[in-house]
């Protein structure tokens, strides 16, 4: 116990201070100079990310590996169904197998056990949320695998490296789901402690509003599966153009988006307004290609509307009391909305106002003078050429 004792100390002075891709090689190499036996070591972590399912970290011979696994597979991929893992998933329990025998049903300990080594031993972490993977498993080259009091110091070395691995956790899918529900800058600020309601800031940005032609029509008379993918199709096709060229979407608001390209970072004015552009561009192109494809398949094509302008807006907290929204708001935001309107009136896919045209210095078509619904004057727009 003396070493654990040991570990125990070792952990207090390094865990707060390191990231786990440094806290987790040391800890493993800190168990070797402590005299256990532990020829490799693996940490199977879930988080909460639209597209990654977890990590897998393994040490070996003072080497470290690292591997994500896809979500949309993750948990009916034969590595998994047929590991370890999933039984530790199901049991919560130590899962532990000596390889002196062959074990071709889990092709994980097959293969450690053809590079020597002699025995297996996988803990659950006892993580306060138990509904996602969490463990570490240990094997060594030792002859005779494990021995009894060796498996109990392992166990007591996994409930102490609990605590700092399930903060790392915690930390990453906060900002997991920060970036993936309110966007990257939107959630910095919110992790930083920015939380209080009416809290804002004024910052210049190019805005981007778009909306699909017809949405209402198409909800009536297309089954909602269809319905639900045509529109995931849309907003990813928004969203990677957005983040292509430096934008961040605020907000899906139905079958609209709301999107902005702030001067911020050494971005200027005219840098915002052609990022805003350039993205506007690619979006053309992206949609004409997705509607080549729905013709192909008999489907009708996606008709949309976009505005680009440029202003003042305020960022920040809106909302009830234990309810917010992080968005911009303010006069330049209502006449995006109001351009893109009018995009619609005059049968143009992309209007431009005069703030953000006057900035980009690339020659558009000016398409002359306009009233925008509740804007007292009437509004010089245009178009791409």
């Amino acid at each position: 116990m003396d070493r654990i004792d040991g570990l125990a100390r070792w952990l207090v002075a390094r865990a707060g201070r390191t990231s786990i891709e440094d806290l987790f090689p040391a800890f493993c190499q800190e168990l070797v100079r402590c005299g256990l036996p532990v020829w490799r070591v693996s940490l199977g972590l879930e988080v909460l990310h639209p597209e990654v399912s977890g990590w897998q970290h393994v040490w070996t011979n003072e080497e470290l590996a690292t591997r994500e696994s896809d979500r949309a597979t993750a948990a009916t991929s034969p590595s998994y169904l047929n590991s370890p893992t999933r039984i530790v998933d199901e049991t919560e329990r130590l899962f532990r197998r000596r390889l002196d025998r062959p074990c071709p049903e889990m092709p994980l300990l097959e293969d450690l056990r053809r590079v020597g080594a002699t025995d297996y031993a996988m803990y659950p972490f006892p993580f306060l949320d138990r509904t996602r993977t969490a463990v570490i498993a240990f094997a060594t080259r030792q002859e005779g695998g494990f021995r009894p009091s060796e498996l109990d110091e392992l166990q007591l070395a996994a409930d102490l490296l609990s605590p700092s691995i399930e903060r790392h956790v915690l930390h990453r899918i906060a900002v997991d789901l920060l970036d993936t529900y309110v966007g990257p800058r939107t959630g910095r600020r919110i992790i930083e402690g920015r939380v209080d309601r009416g809290e804002a800031e004024l910052i210049e940005a190019a805005i981007w509003f778009t909306d699909l032609r017809g949405f209402t029509r198409l909800s009536e008379t297309v089954p909602i599966r269809d319905v639900l993918k045509t529109l995931n199709a849309w907003f990813e096709i928004v969203g990677d153009v957005v983040d292509a060229h430096g934008g961040e979407i605020l907000k899906f608001i139905g079958d609209a988006v709301l999107a902005i390209f702030p001067t911020s970072s050494g971005r200027t004015r005219t840098a915002a307004c052609r990022d805003a552009l350039a993205a506007a561009q690619a979006f053309c192109r992206r949609m004409d290609a997705e509607n080549d494809a729905r013709a192909r398949d008999g489907d009708g094509p996606l008709a949309f509307g976009l505005a680009l302008h440029f202003g003042k807006v305020a960022y920040g907290n809106v909302g009830a009391r234990r309810r917010l929204d992080f968005t911009v708001i303010g006069p330049a935001v209502n006449r995006a909305s109001r351009l893109q309107d009018l995009a619609k009136t005059l049968g143009r896919r992309v209007l431009v106002s005069r703030a953000c045209a006057r900035e980009v210095g690339i020659p558009l078509v000016d398409l002359g003078r306009h009233h925008l619904r509740d804007v007292e004057h009437p509004q010089r727009v245009f178009t791409l050429p």
